[in-house]
């Protein structure tokens, strides 16, 4: 089926007259296929969780399908990220389970009115892009503690016994609950989690046509069928009747107490949906870029309307007695994952919940509650995300992560962000005035490297620390950090002008940051904004009416101003012909500028580019043989020194490889598919047994693309060992092999080590220090690779 909007009929009316009505009243809608089968795939993964975190917080079980009903229908229509899915998330259930335990059921029904009242303002304000200001690392160290409190409590239930009210009366009853299990509970228990986390893992067509079904469910309905059929005697699942269902009432109790936990459903709530609905628009564009036919576009996250729509799901859900409401990002993923192509599939799962919850109660009845509790313990352990946590070691922040956990788990939710926050601005402070500042003397002089923010706190040792380089020293100062006061900069240059020798000023990827005067065009230094060499000055409307070409504009300003500064070197290579050190291979990604990261000026590499920087193996040429022609004219007649294979991050043809998997891309007949063939022997090497794991700068690669990326690299240079010049020059020692990555987002680039030494057990990329290299990457000398390793 398709979407479809009525005919317009052709008349002389005005154009804001509605149309026609077809016959019978009303508009005809019709549901995308695509919409209807996620909307079916959602719901039966949202059914036993919404059941499940009823559960956990002590509501009504009622109440989390009232939830998962109004999130989907209300949210999912007013909400301003299309294919979000909303309804009750483990992320609040802490919160509601202490506000079930303080003030009961009905007056915390009242404060999920309030706290969608609140954020119904907050989105009036349009604030809700400053809920991304959060730290990543207070966020997810939030979840984390939340995952574990969860699985803590739910655990006394999958043993059989009953939750304490608190976390570590949970740890503290859980040696006694330990000596008396229930065995009945235990088993249903154990068969859901074995279910939950094999049923992914099913081999075979069989296993295929089973995965369509929702683990959860499977997990589920599986051990509701045993404890049927066993006839095992174990509490289940008791939904009453909807004529007895609890509706909010005023809310009693202190009001400072009160206006906290309106703050805290309110500020949870949101910067877990806004995350989710960030998240979400990641996921469509990763689909929409492996897509292998057109489907509609999906318009971006719109966070205020999403705010908006999550504070109207919220205050009907506590009107009618549900669970507080967020956008989940478990739903959301499966959502994009199976096809939704509009907010329609959000929509109709929420219908199917109502119908679910008003004809299926006799089905639901025979769930057990240990089911459930098993589910959920899941999913809480499942917060505590690996990948997540590898980030936030990656950046320095895991004392934030643990403190955040921690104090999560011991003292709520909103005490524990609210630490987080201030473990966070006192991580931030220390490293503002723990700034490192060494000097070491090199070959090549001296070298000053200060890690760290450069304040007026570290004028003092700066100055201290410069005064100890000998006075016509040349010397690099390498600042590490990102942000220089004033003071600091004056004692830079101060020092600078008084320092007989040559001085240069470098940022963490080796770029100058500052110069002496000198004659050179300003426009030209690495550090500016680069703008087709011609800094801040923007195309006159002169210009774009003549030219009407971008292009030819940034030629122009070639011509006025940096042609002058080149024309003696090019008319001396045009005299005596190119005679580059290097052939580079690298992709043809447009954010790889290769002059710019080795900088190299004209004629001095040999830059072959193509998708996926890859090269394919002799005989393999499928009609392109530009590849191995470069190779050859590069090492027969060029007679260059050496072969660089450069890779990339968020490569998207290893993307794409990724997406195809080991069978290879499902439509060969295109000439990207038929290019990216080539990259398969790099698929299977990441896959096999036989090679161990690159590894980049000391530190496991981010994702399996940035494993593939360093992996393809690798790949490739084999590759080259099998043409036949190659392997003669290498030989014959007159030719070497380097592998290199760059990092677009941390503008750094790293070299592999050992390249003449292959099938190694490991791959190492290592970073590549400013000094090391001592200019650019064709001009370096024999032991540099060897010296940057050892720096």
């Amino acid at each position: 089926m398709t979407v479809c909007t009525p005919t317009r009929r052709t008349t002389s009316r005005s154009r804001f007259q509605r149309p026609h009505s077809p016959p019978g009243g009303g508009r005809r809608i019709r549901i995308a296929g695509a919409d209807l089968s996620a909307s079916i795939s959602v719901f039966l993964i949202a059914l036993p969780l919404s059941l499940g975190i009823a559960l956990a917080t002590g509501a009504p079980l009622q109440a989390g399908l009232v939830a998962a009903a109004v999130g989907g229908i209300v949210a999912g229509r007013l909400g301003g990220a299309p294919l979000q899915v909303s309804g009750p998330a483990a992320g609040l259930t802490v919160v509601t389970a202490e506000l079930i335990q303080r003030y009961g059921w009905r007056t915390t029904c009242a404060i999920t009115v309030l706290a969608g009242l609140a954020q119904l303002g907050l989105a009036a304000l349009r604030v809700a892009r400053s809920a991304l200001a959060v730290s990543p690392a207070i966020v997810h160290g939030m979840l984390a503690g939340i995952g574990v409190t969860i699985a803590l409590a739910q655990l006394h239930i999958v043993l059989g016994g009953t939750p304490q009210s608190s976390a570590v009366d949970n740890v503290l009853g859980l040696p006694a609950q330990l000596a008396d299990l229930h065995p009945a509970a235990l088993t249903i228990s154990a068969l859901t989690v074995a279910v939950l986390l094999l049923w992914p893992r099913l081999p075979g067509r069989a296993g295929r046509m089973l995965r369509t079904i929702p683990a959860a469910l499977a997990a589920v309905a599986a051990a509701t069928a045993v404890a049927a059929l066993a006839g095992i005697g174990l509490p289940r699942v008791d939904l009453p009747s909807w004529r007895g269902h609890a509706l909010p009432e005023l809310p009693e109790g202190p009001v400072l107490g009160l206006l906290a936990a309106v703050l805290t459903i309110t500020l949870v709530g949101s910067v877990e949906s806004l995350l989710s609905a960030v998240a979400v628009d990641k996921l469509v564009a990763a689909r929409t870029a492996h897509a292998t036919s057109p489907s509609p576009p999906v318009p971006r996250a719109r966070l205020d309307r999403e705010l908006a729509g999550q504070g109207a799901a919220n205050a009907l859900s506590g009107a009618l007695g549900g669970l507080p409401v967020t956008g989940v990002a478990v739903r959301s993923a499966a959502n994009v994952s199976a096809g939704a192509v509009s907010r329609n599939a959000a929509i109709l799962h929420g219908v199917w919940v109502v119908l679910a919850a008003l004809f299926l109660v006799p089905v639901l009845d025979l769930i057990p509650l240990a089911s459930l509790a098993a589910l959920v313990t899941v999913v809480g352990v499942q917060m505590v995300n690996i990948t997540h946590l590898r980030s936030v070691h990656r950046n320095r922040e895991m004392l934030v992560y643990a403190a955040t956990l921690t104090a999560v788990v011991l003292t709520g939710v909103l005490e524990g962000v609210v630490i987080g926050i201030a473990v966070a601005v006192a991580v931030a402070l220390h490293r503002l005035t723990r700034t490192r500042i060494t000097v070491e003397e090199t070959e090549y002089g001296h070298r000053v490297r200060a890690r760290g923010q450069l304040t007026f706190l570290a004028v003092p040792r700066l100055s201290r620390v410069l005064h100890q380089v000998p006075h016509d020293s040349p010397c690099v100062v390498e600042l590490d950090g990102s942000f220089m006061d004033h003071a600091a900069y004056e004692a830079l240059h101060d020092w600078q002008a008084s320092h007989g020798g040559e001085v240069e000023m470098t940022g963490p990827s080796g770029a100058r940051i500052t110069e002496p005067p000198s004659e050179s065009h300003a426009c030209c230094r690495p550090w500016t904004p680069w703008r087709n060499h011609h800094c801040g000055e923007h195309p006159s409307d002169e210009t774009r009416r003549t030219t009407g070409h971008q292009l030819a504009s940034g030629i122009g300003k070639f011509q006025r101003n940096t042609a002058p500064l080149v024309r003696d070197e090019l008319a001396r290579l045009a005299r005596e012909g190119q005679r580059p050190s290097q052939l580079f291979l690298t992709c043809a990604d447009s954010r790889l500028v290769t002059s710019m990261i080795t900088s190299s000026g004209p004629g001095d590499l040999f830059t072959v580019r193509n998708v996926g920087n890859l090269v394919p193996l002799p005989g393999e040429e499928s009609g392109d043989d530009s590849v191995a022609a470069a190779i050859e004219y590069a090492v027969e007649v060029l007679r260059v020194q050496s072969i660089t294979v450069c890779g990339h991050s968020g490569c998207g043809a290893m993307q794409a490889l990724l997406g195809s998997g080991a069978e290879g891309p499902p439509s060969p007949s295109t000439p990207l598919w038929r290019w990216l063939r080539h990259g398969l022997p790099s698929l299977e090497r990441m896959s096999s047994r036989r090679h161990a794991w690159a590894r980049i700068s000391g530190r496991l690669p981010a994702d399996a693309v940035e494993q593939l990326c360093l992996t393809n690299v690798v790949q490739q240079l084999e590759h080259l060992r099998a043409y036949e010049p190659v392997a003669r020059r290498l030989a014959e020692g007159t030719l070497t092999l380097h592998g290199m990555y760059f990092h677009v987002g941390e503008a750094q680039a790293y070299l592999l080590a050992d390249t003449d030494a292959p099938n190694r057990y490991e791959d190492v990329f290592d970073r590549v220090p400013p000094m090391a290299l001592g200019g650019t990457l064709h001009s370096m000398p024999g032991g540099a690779l060897a010296e940057a390793r050892a720096s």
